[in-house]
């Protein structure tokens, strides 16, 4: 079959139609309660520490792997294992969006606390149900192109979260922000009502079997002490990037640019940039081996923050606030390419649901958790000192790499059943 065919007939699949589209609806909810969220903090003059301290609203993420085995469980009478769940969760999530255009920052921080953390559990509830969905409904051959158009849909959702929302900031109230991003959630809901239905699996027998089948696997087939730094290592390969990432809004809109500013340039420049990454990281991925692209797009992503020290130093410049953007985003998708991979990677096939939950879990953790003293650290060492302190934080990740992604691919041994079979697919043979 010619190959050009084959792969238009891939990506212009239903499924992939359905798979960009989910994607979409997993990445919309993110930014409402973290860096969106903070952009309208920090114009109704909240506090830069609890500014920083609202990152903890994230929670639900790194603690998903908690109750993702209900989900692998349980069945809803209607649409099926996954979709039943997808299409409940969806409809949450934009009732409680809506909510958000009720609250008042400066007024009732615990109330917007509230609501900001019912936000980010069905967020969290609702990417299990996606990830689990992409599992099933996808063939072995179709792996590759579901990861990355889900990926794709995903940061499409976040840069209109992140940018549109803010360009809208500038000429209609927040609340009404608010309301028109929780109508989104309707391209969600609309999707998983004619998206394809996955072969049927057998559900595990209880949710007892639920909990500790998984678990007790990815443990045993490991060993404990690597799993363990597995699970470290999951939390700090990318908490450099958690760092700016968390302060990044604060940062820009203390420099004096405004909503409309960052709003457009990432909407337009940083969109293209993102996409450039996310094709650019899956095609040096397929060249260069899983391996290498941990430690090549691991080092990119520390490096770019440099870009942040920078605009730091020179204060209002547009020149370098576009250079900054385009750096960040088109690192971002190179790294998310190349971990998401790894993470799939890390999951035997039959538990890939609740596997899959606990290890972006981990990796919720350093994006939600260890970053929430980023404001009280930003607000004592000033914004240089803030971004170095950033690219240091990316180091412990590094040094951890000859361990889980040795440069040379000959070293690589099996980590799960088929590993062998697949290492064509990762460019490692």
């Amino acid at each position: 079959m010619n190959p050009v065919r084959s792969l238009i007939q891939v990506f212009g699949s239903r499924k992939m139609a359905a798979l960009i589209l989910l994607g979409f609806s997993s990445g919309l909810p993110l930014f409402l309660t973290s860096k969106t969220l903070q952009a309208w903090m920090t114009v109704e003059k909240v506090d830069l520490t609890a500014i920083g301290l609202f990152s903890l609203v994230g929670l639900p993420y790194s603690l998903k792997f908690l109750w993702s085995p209900l989900l692998d469980w349980f069945k809803l009478p209607f649409l099926g294992r996954r979709r039943g769940w997808l299409i409940i969760l969806q409809i949450g999530l934009l009732i409680a969006i809506a909510c958000m255009a009720l609250q008042q920052p400066k007024q009732a921080l615990q109330l917007l606390a509230i609501n900001a953390v019912a936000i980010s559990f069905l967020s969290a509830t609702q990417d299990i149900a996606a990830d689990a969905y992409r599992t099933d409904v996808l063939e072995q051959l179709e792996m590759g192109a579901g990861a990355a158009v889900f990926v794709l849909g995903y940061r499409i959702a976040l840069l209109l979260t992140g940018s549109l929302a803010l360009i809208l900031a500038d000429r209609i109230p927040w609340s009404s922000v608010y309301l028109l991003m929780a109508v989104g959630m309707a391209i969600g809901i609309i999707t998983t009502l004619f998206a394809p239905e996955p072969k049927e699996t057998t559900p595990p027998e209880s949710l007892t079997a639920a909990v500790i089948m998984p678990f007790g696997e990815f443990f045993q087939r490991q060993g404990i002490v690597y799993a363990s730094l597995t699970l470290l290592f999951i939390v700090l390969y990318k908490l450099g990037d958690s760092f700016v990432n968390n302060m990044s809004t604060p940062f820009l809109l203390q420099t004096g640019f405004t909503q409309t500013d960052i709003g457009a340039i990432q909407g337009g420049m940083g969109l293209i940039a993102t996409i450039v990454g996310t094709l650019a990281g899956g095609a040096f991925l397929s060249k260069i081996g899983l391996n290498r692209s941990l430690w090549v797009f691991g080092g990119l992503q520390a490096v770019s923050n440099l870009a942040y020290l920078l605009l730091a130093q020179v204060g209002k410049n547009y020149q370098v606030l576009i250079l900054t953007i385009n750096i960040e985003n088109f690192c971002a998708g190179l790294g998310t390419a190349a971990f998401v991979a790894f993470l799939m990677n890390m999951c035997n096939q039959r538990y890939s649901a609740t596997q899959y939950a606990l290890l972006s879990s981990f990796m919720a953790v350093s994006r939600d958790i260890l970053v929430a003293p980023a404001g009280s650290l930003a607000k004592s060492t000033g914004w240089p000192l803030f971004f170095v302190i950033s690219i240091v934080a990316a180091i412990p990740g590094l040094l951890l790499l000859p361990l889980f992604a040795p440069w040379n691919p000959k070293a690589v041994t099996a980590t799960r059943p088929g590993l062998e079979e697949e290492e064509d697919l990762w460019g490692t043979k």
